[in-house]
């Protein structure tokens, strides 16, 4: 087989690279889904109803979003904080003195 494809142009092995890859793709989605008959045959013969969803779900990004501020300084509105990571100083500095965090709950 090797002497064949060494015998063909780049064209026609770019073609059989192409059909070569939509038959495996074909057989893959047929394996996939005898697999899945089988899958809910199996399921049906206790008695239970699955879905299987196709694809896979990508997780949700959290690049980019924002947390909503929690807590303020009433004395600087440009000190906030979101609750989250560790306590900013001008807070700690502020409950040392006794004061409660709900104090400053936006």
């Amino acid at each position: 087989m090797s002497e064949n494809i060494a015998a063909l142009s780049e064209q026609e092995l770019a073609e059989l690279i192409a059909k070569a890859s939509r038959e495996l793709e074909a057989k893959r989605h047929g394996k996939k889904r005898e697999v899945i008959a089988q899958i809910k045959e199996l399921a049906a013969s206790i008695g239970v109803h699955v879905e299987i969803s196709e694809g896979e779900k990508k997780p949700a990004s959290r690049k980019g979003s924002t947390v909503p501020i929690k807590y303020r300084d009433p004395t600087n509105p440009k000190n906030a904080w979101t609750g989250r990571g560790m306590k900013p100083r001008w807070l700690s500095a502020l409950l040392e003195q006794g004061h409660s965090l709900d104090e400053f709950r936006v």
